[in-house]
């Protein structure tokens, strides 16, 4: 009898084992679908108008006298706890800090010049009116202009992109060819004009950047991005039919996990070299400490899929509670550990009119609500059953892991879904906003990528 059961036993382990190595190696197969194009706008559906407006940013005065008068009517913040840093959130000691500069030394005439230097417009786009950067280079002459997409994430904006613009558009020596930037505020951030129906997730949204390229002319391009971005741009790549997208650039790739792959890399604990190599351990192992960092730095990630409006009425009234909500995530983010810091080490990579660049851009616009409303499109059943997570992409594809980014995963993980997976650059530093924090580590990668699939096709 004991014979018997054991005989049982290990049928079922057996049968259980080639589920999951089934699983592991099968799981991404398929075409994902491309959701329809649906009307965003107000009213009834109807034709865009198709014109393009060039656009300055020009806040009114009385919203920046508004601003001022909160601002210098802040009431005092709580003291930290003795001996924190940014364990417990965004130090208010520091915070104190970045409201003395942006009362006193903050110059939004100065910033609105600067952030007025990159060419502007916006169209219509499925009933919504969106917002971009077009920069197209200069001095391409006799030189293949790439049209490359760059998409944003939260709580960034195209602010992140005005470092790393100039070296995709200007010509390199050596290169015969050059980037022509279109960069995008997604529906609902910043000057892009947000929806007022339901439905509008990351996939709706991938259409609308591919109707806005199409209605710029671009009928083949590049897509870049992190964040939201990523996903946005891995969704496009994976709608595309023929050849639409040339190739894909993230540097925040993620797949998401199937039961084999979990099962994977719990053998791995044990036998860390099914996982690959030193470098790619560590993007796993140890996983305590990959699941308690993702744990403690997602619950904002919850409150947003949840009650995004909740949340987005306390920041939209307050400036200060809304740049600690945003610039604490550019502490955390950017580097782990310097929630040990009384600053966050903030100045460290960044400069502060910098970061209160990306505030000023949500709270002038009153777009932090509809905004946050992106992650509660898209973490429901609606969008798990459009089948894109476990849909391959078969475009080519280049991965930049950056060390401080919030979730990196090994190589194994990242070919069962990008099929083509023509890059993978392990950068020596660098966090999770990559274009505003090492805006040159990200942009020779994308020559590298590009300059490879180029000298190939020609």
């Amino acid at each position: 009898m004991i014979k018997g059961v054991l005989v049982s036993v290990l049928v079922v382990v057996s049968a259980v084992a080639l589920g999951l190595y089934i699983d592991y190696n099968n799981a991404f197969t398929g075409t994902a679908p491309s959701p329809i194009m649906q009307w965003w706008g107000e009213g009834k559906p109807r034709l865009d108008d198709g014109i393009i407006k060039p656009f300055k940013i020009n806040f009114p005065k009385e919203l920046l006298d508004d601003l001022h008068h909160r601002l210098s009517n802040t009431r005092p913040f709580h003291p930290p706890l003795d001996d924190v840093g940014f364990q417990y959130g965004f130090n208010t000691e520091f915070l104190q800090t970045v409201l003395d500069f942006w009362r006193t030394k903050y110059s939004w005439e100065e910033r609105q010049n600067y952030l007025n230097s990159l060419p502007q417009y916006t169209m219509e786009t499925q009933g919504l009116q969106i917002h971009f950067i077009h920069v197209k280079p200069k001095n391409a002459k006799g030189l293949h202009v790439y049209p490359l997409l760059l998409v944003h994430g939260w709580p960034g904006s195209v602010r992140e992109f005005y470092d790393i613009i100039p070296l995709l558009t200007t010509p390199r020596e050596g290169q015969d060819f050059v980037f022509e930037v279109v960069a995008p505020s997604l529906p609902g951030y910043g000057f892009s004009q947000a929806t007022t129906r339901h439905g509008l997730g990351p996939a709706q949204v991938a259409v609308v950047l591919r109707t806005l390229m199409k209605q710029l002319g671009h009928k083949r391009y590049y897509v870049q991005g992190g964040d939201w971005g990523s996903i946005i741009v891995t969704l496009l790549a994976q709608m595309t039919r023929g050849d639409r997208i040339l190739g894909l650039h993230t540097n925040m790739a993620y797949v998401m996990p199937t039961t084999g792959m979990m099962a994977w890399q719990i053998i791995g604990s044990w036998y860390p070299s099914v996982i690959g190599d030193e470098t790619e351990q560590k993007y796993v192992y140890p996983m305590s400490d990959h699941y308690s960092f993702l744990l403690e730095e997602s619950g904002y990630l919850h409150l947003q899929a949840t009650k995004p409006d909740t949340i987005g009425v306390a920041l939209r009234d307050s400036p200060m509670g809304l740049a600690a909500y945003i610039l604490e995530k550019f502490s955390t983010w950017t580097d782990r550990s310097w929630k040990s810091l009384k600053d966050g080490g903030l100045l460290k990579k960044f400069k502060l009119e910098a970061l209160l660049d990306n505030v000023m851009i949500y709270w002038m616009t009153g777009t932090i609500t509809t905004s946050m409303r992106l992650y509660s499109e898209h973490f429901n059943r609606t969008h798990r059953a459009l089948g894109f997570d476990q849909a391959p992409v078969k475009v080519p594809t280049a991965i930049a892991r950056f060390p401080n980014e919030l979730a990196n995963q090994p190589r194994c993980f990242l070919e069962k879904k990008f099929t083509n997976l023509v890059q993978v650059t392990d950068m020596p530093t660098g966090g999770h906003f990559a274009a505003f924090e090492e805006p040159k580590l990200l942009a020779d990668d994308i020559w590298d990528f590009v300059s490879a699939l180029h000298h190939k096709s020609t």
